[in-house]
């Protein structure tokens, strides 16, 4: 039985950095059975349909602007599974999910996996997220996708449970008070199993709003549930970054 794991993935720079969280990436892929391939649910493909990728090769995504150049030379070239994609097809009827060959691999991906898996020799398939679709309905694909557990596949979601962009601060300022609520509120649901209200996560107060004003980072982190089903929690890493960004990350066993 394959863990499955949420990843706070923070800035893209962290692809090619050296700290407490990418370390402890690295640490859980070397102390983790390998697995055969990844789905990772990610933050970034965000549209308005369930699709997954289903290209043998996919391309490196660089779906940012303002950094380093070292980071835009980075490429992943982890290769895909389309005989996985077919088996999520299958494993999410009756909800329509369409084969992708066009996206590939986002930072929400690669900038977490090089850590993870630093060869690139695991195949990796990405699931998008339906924009249009309602919080529980997410946590439902999620354990459909359970079974993937068992047949050797690592099940990752990458965002941020705290995710505010507009309040994000350059350098290295200290968490605002209020992100740092949020934060410690929502890894206390996680640690007791809570997940009716991670679901319903909109009715837990002014500082989860605040830290979740758009669903695209929180999502992935209910595919992740829905897989986990009773699974403990084993929280991985935790830091506010840029005073706004959860980088909490987080694996589940059974």
């Amino acid at each position: 039985m394959m863990p499955v794991v949420f990843f706070g993935h923070g800035s893209p720079l962290n692809a090619i950095q050296d700290n407490p969280c990418t370390r402890a990436w690295r640490e859980f892929g070397r102390t983790s059975s390998r697995p055969l391939a990844v789905l990772c649910i990610s933050a970034h493909w965000y549209v308005t349909s369930t699709r997954v990728t289903a290209m043998p090769a996919p391309r490196t995504i660089h779906d940012f602007s303002g950094f380093p150049e070292e980071l835009y030379r980075a490429r992943y070239p982890a290769p895909g599974a389309p005989e996985l994609a077919a088996r999520v097809q299958e494993l999410l009827a009756p909800a329509e999910v369409t084969q992708d060959t066009a996206w590939g691999l986002d930072h929400g991906s690669w900038s977490v996996l090089c850590h993870v898996f630093p060869g690139a020799d695991v195949p990796v398939v990405q699931l998008s997220i339906d924009a249009t679709r309602p919080a529980d309905y997410h946590y439902k694909l999620g354990q459909r996708l359970a079974p993937l557990r068992e047949q050797g596949v690592l099940i990752a979601g990458s965002g941020g449970l705290v995710h505010n962009l507009a309040r994000f601060v350059g350098g290295n300022p200290p968490p605002q008070d209020w992100a740092l609520r949020a934060e410690q509120r929502l890894e206390a649901l996680l640690q007791d199993g809570a997940v009716a209200e991670l679901v319903d996560y909109t009715r837990l107060g002014e500082d989860i709003v605040t830290g979740i004003p758009t669903p695209d980072h929180y999502l992935p982190l209910l595919y992740v549930l829905g897989a986990a089903g009773a699974g403990t929690s084993r929280i991985l890493c935790r830091g506010i970054e840029g005073g706004s960004i959860s980088l909490l990350s987080v694996r589940f066993d059974n």
